[in-house]
């Protein structure tokens, strides 16, 4: 019975109490990608910073935060493929969360991005939450929803839980502002790959004009 926690405490040189920090991360990420409005970055901010102070290791916390976010999001899909509006609707009349303003608004930010929402709402709180169950709602395709999900996650993961260990103590006070910046540099280089993309396929679509051929004399 205790073989598999022996293990695990033995593969986590931390012990139980951090297994159980770890599972606490992803749960809570996951929880709240899947559409209930938890503190899903602040627990992975608390998680780095017992990283940063030896208590945890911080690549256990990323990746903890990263399935979570990836799983969380999936189940979130699904629901909201299966409830279609009518479960945004119920919520909304209990939940502000969930009021018709940001739903709106959320569908239209789907409607504009498409998958970049997905992408780029891991590091916005209001798309953090609604980004699964939208997505399923609105029947993107899920193989497209995965890619854009599984990237999002991982580089939300990577970007706040290093920038939080590697403040340590100060991450309580500009974690905030690392999602904005963050997204800044995401989607800058976004834009970069996007235009150099359609550069690309333009002069490969361009017709060639035949040349001129000069007569003999």
């Amino acid at each position: 019975m205790g073989e598999p926690w022996l293990a695990l405490a033995i593969a986590i040189p931390t012990g139980g109490m951090a297994i159980l920090a770890y599972l606490v991360v992803g749960l809570v990420i996951g929880v709240e990608s899947m559409g209930v409005p938890l503190p899903g970055e602040t627990t992975l901010v608390a998680a780095a910073l017992l990283a940063s102070q030896g208590h945890l290791h911080i690549q256990y916390v990323i990746g903890a935060a990263a399935i979570g976010a990836i799983v969380g999001d999936s189940i979130g899909y699904f629901i909201g493929r299966k409830a279609g509006r009518g479960l945004f609707e119920r919520l909304g009349r209990r939940f502000h969360h969930f009021s018709e303003d940001r739903i709106v608004r959320a569908e239209k930010y789907f409607h504009k991005y498409g998958v970049w929402t997905v992408f780029f709402g891991r590091f916005v709180a209001l798309l953090r939450i609604f980004a699964g169950p939208m997505a399923g709602m609105l029947r993107m395709p899920y193989p497209r929803f995965l890619a854009a999900n599984a990237a999002g996650g991982i580089a939300w993961s990577v970007t706040i839980g290093i920038v939080a260990y590697k403040v340590g103590d100060n991450a309580d006070k500009i974690f905030g502002r690392v999602s904005v910046w963050a997204l800044v540099v995401i989607g800058v280089a976004a834009v970069a790959a996007y235009v150099v993309h359609r550069i690309r396929k333009r002069r490969h679509a361009a017709p060639t004009v035949p040349e001129r051929q000069s007569a003999d004399v």
